[in-house]
């Protein structure tokens, strides 16, 4: 058995009867949708044609949605079903970036992922999906593509047919018949911001709980708050919620040749806590590195007391690390689930097994120095350094540059797929952790030679740091039209001024040119900086449509 969709945009008459049913039978809440019809206008009045193109989950042969899932939540059953289990899922939303159809939502009454999953209820019972029996011009169709036999099967060998995205690895199962190309790609036509065919966008504040936004409606805004408060844009990355009835527009004609009707709205899974982990997690691996680096293996000596305080410092960060991760999660209750109910595929999982053992090392290594700096008892200080800090050394990488393999699964954001990436955390993790320590020393002077090596390695870093992203990360061609867009919503869009003058200027340029008077000033500059690259490198690429 080999389950999938076929949709005739050709003979579909846009009458939302399938996105109905859907919601009727699976009991899809408000706000959200697991098949949506998107239409779309074209040419210039008298001249106007409409075409439609039903969306949902495209129950892939090689689903994304599930290598990242931490917990199997998302799972693929042997008839090919893409299907999901709601007492498992922990909401983390690593799903939602890996689809590059974006047809995972999170339910706002359980908290946790939802799609279509192919009415595998009725499957079961040898019945037909909702939306199939209820389409009035048989424009889907369902069953097993394995068996020549089905209607399916003969309809996929008989016409063209095309699908959503192949480039992308994922073979998906939902096929099309026809259709405009404006419709089947959804960057093919530029939105504008706050206005559609027949509507604005209605004003949204949202009062920052974890379940649906409560929302009062003022026109001419429009803004959101994520449950952490961050307020977003008018339009929203990929639309925003809306507060009311669909109102009239402001009096504007369709002007443009091509424009969208109505958006369905598809809120940013990832926001300020994915940015601020980065960087804490970077700054306790990179601090780690650097002492391991200059203490046990380069043989400087370093005074108990700086080990003490750095080693209390690369632990608090972890802790700090632990909780926006957990927080992060739509379910918190379940984080555990991740190391008891791991899926190995996961980098997600991989990740928290890395944040684990080096949580661990580093709690032996800062229980050594507390031990030896208090009296406790006489430790061999180069002896048991060596042996709990360089086989450690593994875990710091690791823990630094993890989450590039984690992006890296997230098949819906093609900017985060740079091959650069783990390079680039790594260098991030030194300029964090070396920025940190100049803080550090600027509080408590260290001894000896130990803050001019801090100096000349934050400077290595920085300059490194800043060649990776103006020669690497936005100065290289892109390999996708998504993956440029978001590139030039950082470096030319609407994170221009937070690119050029909080990452470049404050990030890297004041650094370098103000580097030793005094240490505090270069340093807090870098670290503003590293949190304005990652603030834009996560959000932006959420910002482009996947439908």
């Amino acid at each position: 058995m080999n389950y999938g969709f076929l949709i005739n945009n050709d003979t579909c008459i846009g009458c939302h009867a399938c996105s109905t049913a859907c919601k009727s039978e699976n009991e899809v809440p408000l706000g959200v949708q697991r098949t949506w019809v998107k239409s779309v206008e074209t040419g210039e009045y008298p001249n106007v044609t409409r075409s439609f193109q039903v969306t949902r989950c495209n129950h892939c042969a090689n689903p994304p949605c599930v290598r990242i899932c931490p917990v199997t939540a998302m799972y693929q059953r042997d008839d090919g079903i893409v299907e999901f289990d709601p007492d498992v899922c922990i909401g983390c939303k690593a799903c939602m970036q890996a689809c590059p159809y974006d047809a995972i939502y999170i339910d706002p009454n359980s908290g946790t992922a939802a799609k279509c999953h192919y009415c595998a209820h009725k499957v079961d019972l040898g019945l037909e999906p909702a939306c199939v029996v209820v389409c009035p011009e048989h424009a889907i169709l369902a069953g097993d593509l394995d068996d020549p036999d089905t209607e399916i099967a003969k309809a996929v060998a008989k016409n063209k047919v095309t699908v959503r995205k192949p480039e992308q690895g994922t073979a998906p199962k939902l096929y099309y018949i026809g259709g405009e190309d404006v419709a089947m790609h959804p960057t093919a036509v530029e939105r504008t911001p706050d206005s559609f065919a027949w509507s604005d966008v209605l004003s949204l504040h949202g009062d920052g709980g974890h379940s649906a936004h409560e929302a009062t409606a003022q026109p001419g805004t429009s803004k959101r708050r994520s449950k952490s408060g961050a307020a977003l844009r008018a339009s929203g990355p990929q639309g925003d919620p809306t507060g009311g009835p669909i109102q009239i527009g402001k009096g504007r004609m369709a002007e443009q040749m091509t424009q969208v009707v109505w958006n369905a709205q598809h809120k940013v899974p990832w926001h300020w806590p994915v940015p601020a982990y980065l960087v804490t997690k970077g700054i306790a691996a990179g601090l780690f590195l650097i002492l391991a680096i200059l203490g046990p293996i380069a043989g400087i000596a370093i005074e108990g007391a700086d080990m003490l305080a750095l080693s209390s410092s690369s632990l608090g960060f972890l802790l700090v690390t632990t909780a926006l991760l957990v927080y992060d999660l739509e379910r918190p209750e379940r984080f555990l689930r991740i190391v008891l109910q791991p899926q190995w595929k996961s980098w997600l999982v991989r990740g928290a097994y890395l944040l684990i053992g080096f949580s661990g090392l580093v709690t032996l290594w800062w229980a050594g120095e507390l031990v030896e700096f208090m009296g406790w008892y006489e430790i061999p200080a180069v002896d048991w350094r060596f042996w709990v800090m360089v086989p450690s050394i593994p875990f710091a990488i690791g823990t630094a540059i993890y989450t590039a393999f984690l992006f890296g699964q997230a098949e819906g954001r093609d900017l985060w797929q740079s091959p650069l990436l783990p390079i680039h955390m790594l260098v991030q993790s030194v300029m964090g952790g070396s920025a940190f320590m100049l803080i550090m020393n600027s509080i408590v002077g260290f001894h000896g030679s130990l803050a001019s090596l801090i100096q000349i390695t934050f400077l290595v870093s920085v300059i490194a740091d800043l060649a990776i992203i103006v020669l690497g990360e936005f100065g290289m061609p892109h390999a996708s039209e998504a993956a440029a867009r978001a590139a030039h919503i950082i470096t030319k869009g609407r994170f221009k001024w937070l690119y050029w003058g909080g990452v470049i200027v404050v990030g890297h340029v004041l650094p370098i040119a103000y580097l030793g008077s005094p240490d505090w000033a270069p340093a807090v500059a870098a670290l503003i900086g590293l949190y304005a690259f990652e603030h834009a490198f996560v959000t932006a690429p959420q910002e482009i449509p996947n439908s």
